[in-house]
Formats: structure tokens, sequence, C-alpha cells
């Protein structure tokens, strides 16, 4: 079963290739179904995939292949044209208006720089705790951050930026290889990623070393 605009984005997918042949862009999905970003596309877009209603096209950028549609009907999906798309069974989404999935990226340091790693998962998360923006998370590994209430495990919540000011918490990239999530800070001409546990040194970096991706928006923590 599609939740309803798991449906509707499903339908504006396959009404655009059989009209053109070419699969829309992410911004045009994100118009069409009224979305605030384009990470509740990319949700949206791996929910269809693990349905197998949709596969992506290796090796060109944003092509879609619709593997299947739905048998029923029973409802209308937004569409370049003024037909009735087939429809899917829709799920109430009444219980999880408050919740959004976010892309999973991986685990990143609060120790020493290990690498971030990219990855297809998501992770629901109270929308109370994301403010405007776009957001990813990523899975804590390492304890250099405990004085700032980061633990091992914990789902760092970023919300993506590429700058920062003194004292706030980034995921910074060292040499476009490794992240780690650490306080910011400029001293003198070099850059400082500063730990939250007296056990480990901070590190310091040349400006052009280090690129921000994003800045601490929130905390997630299952027990």
């Amino acid at each position: 079963m599609l939740t309803r605009k798991q449906h509707e984005l499903l339908c504006f997918i396959n009404d655009r290739l059989l009209q053109t042949g070419v699969s829309p862009s992410f911004e045009e999905m994100k118009e069409a179904l009224d979305l605030k970003s384009k990470s509740g596309v990319h949700r949206l877009i791996s929910a269809l995939e693990e349905r197998n209603f949709i596969r992506r096209l290796p090796n060109r950028a944003r092509a879609l292949e619709v593997l299947r549609m739905p048998e029923t009907a029973t409802a209308k999906a937004p569409s370049a044209s003024s037909g009735k798309s087939k429809a899917a069974p829709i799920v109430p989404q009444a219980a999880n208006e408050n919740v959004l999935e976010i892309p999973l990226h991986g685990r990143i340091a609060a120790g020493l720089p290990i690498e971030a790693l990219e990855g297809q998962s998501s992770l629901s998360v109270p929308a109370a705790l994301l403010g405007p923006g776009e957001h990813y998370a990523l899975e804590v590994s390492g304890d250099s951050m405990v004085e700032a209430g980061i633990l091992d495990g914990d789902y760092a919540l970023i919300r993506r930026a590429e700058t920062a000011r003194d004292g706030e918490i980034v995921v910074a990239l060292i040499a476009d290889a490794e992240a780690t999530l650490k306080y910011f800070r400029r001293e003198g001409a070099m850059i400082r990623l500063d730990p939250a546990n007296r056990a480990y040194d901070p590190q310091r970096y040349k400006p052009d070393q280090v690129r921000i991706q994003g800045k601490l928006a929130g905390l997630l923590r299952r027990y």
C-alpha cells in the first residue's frame, strides 16, 4: 500500500514519462506535490524504490523508470495533463502528520575524523525537532562530544549549511574525504575544530582544508 504522497508522485512521474519520455526533475516533483524541500522528494523516491514501483537508471542523472502501477484507482494525482491517473490504495496520514522522514547518511565521527558515508536509508523524526531548511541525519560514532550531550549511537539531525559562526556545532568535511562533528571556531588564519571532551585535543586546519556541510539542529536518541 502507498501513502497519498507516494501515490501522487508515482502517477506524476508516470504521466511525465508517457508524455515526454523524460522523468521530471526533483524541483518539478517538489512543486507538483507542494513539498517544502527536495529532501521530501528523496524520501518518497526511496520508498517507491523499496516497494519496487520505480527504479533509478544507472549512469543517468535523475533518470527514473516506472516498473509497475497500482492496480486500483481511488484518487487523482497531480499531473502536467488534465486527465486522471490511476491510483493506489491510500493510507491515511493523519497519525503521521507530525513525523517526517529525512535522509540518513551513514556515520559521523565525534572523535577523530572518519569517512562520511552516503546511503539510501531514511530516519523518521518528529517535526518539532526540525526547523526551516533542508535536513539529513548522521549516526554519531565516538565520544568526543559527550560534554555537549552528544553520545555514541545518537542520531545528529543536521541542517544543510555552507557557513558557520564561532561556537556552532558543525559537520566539517576535511580535505574532501573525511567528516567530523565538532565546535567550529576561527583561530587567526586557521580553522579550529573543538571537541566537547577534555580527553581530546582541538584539531587545526587551513581554511581551504575544511568545508562546512551542515549545522547541528537536534538530536534523536533511541533507547
